[in-house]
């Protein structure tokens, strides 16, 4: 992976990013994929300096704004994703109730032959495209942005309705990850 896939220009700044899985295949759908993203947002935010503010884990992709307060955005990024991504292939090749192992992992063996990958499988699309959020309001609009992708996706129609999401967080129910307080946002 090059640097051409982390633009973090501001090592210290507020970052909106998203990225998905290859082939945006629905790999989140089962409550132990998605406990891999819990325990390794919850495991940057106490031990590699991750601010988290905003999140959502949809099934082919994960939405994240976030601060390194080491100022190592890329790092941080790049290290959670690498992480998940083992963690998620072993989770998937040993779960005796996923029907669908052998599909996910030609898919992911495949998405690794074409980019010539030094490893056996890629799970997630390289590109995460980082926006830098300076203002109170465009914060805002991507949270509301976040907390709405559920419900313009169909699967809720409170954006507090999908058990992965800070909408959640900001209604006071911090029973699946712990956010940090950007202070101003309500």
């Amino acid at each position: 992976m090059g640097s051409r896939n982390y633009k973090f220009h501001n090592k210290s700044g507020l970052y909106f990013v998203s990225f998905a899985t290859v082939y945006w295949l629905d790999v989140f759908t089962r409550q132990i994929y998605f406990n891999v993203l819990v325990d390794s947002i919850a495991y940057c935010r106490a031990k590699k300096g991750m601010e988290l503010y905003a999140y959502c884990f949809m099934p082919s992709h994960v939405h994240l704004i976030f601060r390194s307060n080491i100022d190592e955005p890329d790092g941080l990024l790049r290290d959670f994703k690498s992480f998940t991504a083992k963690k998620l292939i072993e989770a998937i090749k040993n779960n005796p109730q996923e029907s669908r192992k052998e599909y996910l992992l030609w898919f992911f063996e495949r998405a690794a032959k074409i980019k010539s990958n030094d490893s056996k499988y890629q799970f997630w699309q390289h590109h995460n495209q980082p926006i830098e959020l300076w203002t109170e309001a465009v914060i805002k609009q991507k949270i509301d942005y976040i907390h709405n992708n559920p419900v313009e996706s169909g699967f809720v129609t409170n954006p507090v309705d999908w058990k992965y999401s800070s909408a959640r967080n900001f209604q006071d129910d911090h029973t699946v990850l712990k956010i940090d307080s950007t202070g101003f946002l309500g």
